[in-house]
């Protein structure tokens, strides 16, 4: 669906011939439904993402009448699949997850392979491009529902009103999250440039966000940046900033390839290497676990 026949037609121009199924869109056998099957099948939740937007960056390059202008666009995220100097690899390369790439890889040159973008297809260049739209990919948050949520919150309401509503609100997202998982208030994702050059900080100064409930990306200052100050947002979600050191670098090692060293992280360091407790029930439920369900767990931060 689009907000109007201009934005229809702009995605026509940029990308969508590309990838425009026509009468096949219902086709289980069609190479893009593949696909689509394949990262359903190994993601969890069920959205496809990720996935579609390494398929909408080659349809954008197949399409262009200027390919070099966006190939050149495109390398300036980062893709890095390892970071040697710290020796950390990104997790989604290890020996456990090998088999499910493959196939991804398979079916993704089936779909859309180009001689422009024959790097891209090769083992090396999609491990490349998966980790750059796992490093850089942005959930856009342009959710409905967040929206009335929003404005729930701004409604001044008698006490027991205001708890009715917070009650039902509570209930309503772990109705949903039954069905669909933890429950992000995210549409779909994205590369933005300039929020891609923010480097990350425990302790943010700005923070992305889409208040205008569409797809631009508002980079918002937290409070007073002095000139010369560096601009950082942060990689993690407000719950995984709370907790410890030790769960907070795990999590940036194994999906950012760098360790911490903002203010937060440097004055904690004394600190022991201790699990935050979320990490724990975590990691107790995931014994239970079968190996193809890790793929699952893992892929979600991508």
């Amino acid at each position: 669906m689009y907000c109007s026949s201009e934005c229809r037609q702009s995605a026509a121009d940029q990308y969508h011939r590309v990838l425009c199924q026509g009468p096949s869109q219902e086709d289980p056998d069609h190479p893009i439904n593949k696909l689509k099957d394949a990262w359903r099948s190994v993601h969890y939740p069920p959205e496809t993402s990720s996935i579609m937007l390494m398929a909408r960056m080659v349809a954008v390059v197949k399409q262009a009448k200027d390919k070099a202008h966006w190939q050149k666009l495109f390398s300036h995220f980062c893709s890095r699949a390892a970071n040697e100097e710290e020796e950390i690899a990104h997790k989604l390369l290890g020996e456990k997850f090998r088999g499910q790439l493959a196939v991804l890889h398979s079916l993704f040159k089936a779909a859309l392979y180009d001689d422009h973008l024959s790097r891209w297809f090769t083992p090396e260049g999609f491990r490349s491009l998966f980790a750059l739209v796992g490093t850089n990919g942005q959930g856009v948050g342009t959710s409905s529902l967040s929206q009335w949520v929003h404005a729930c919150d701004a409604l001044e309401l008698a006490v027991q009103q205001r708890e009715q509503l917070d009650s039902f609100i509570d209930q309503l997202y772990k109705d949903i999250e039954k069905e669909t998982g933890d429950f992000l208030n995210c549409e779909g994702s994205g590369l933005f440039l300039l929020q891609s050059a923010c480097n990350h900080s425990c302790l943010p100064n700005a923070e992305a966000s889409f208040p205008d409930n569409n797809f631009l990306l508002h980079l918002s200052a937290l409070g007073d940046i002095n000139p010369g100050e560096e601009i950082c947002i942060s990689y993690l979600d407000c719950c995984q900033r709370d907790r410890s050191r030790h769960s907070r670098h795990k999590i940036l090692r194994e999906n950012y390839l760098f360790v911490c060293s903002c203010p937060k992280c440097v004055s904690q360091m004394d600190e022991l290497d201790v699990t935050s407790e979320e990490d724990e029930e975590e990691e107790g439920e995931a014994e239970g676990e079968t190996e193809g369900d890790d793929m699952e767990d893992e892929m979600t931060d991508v």
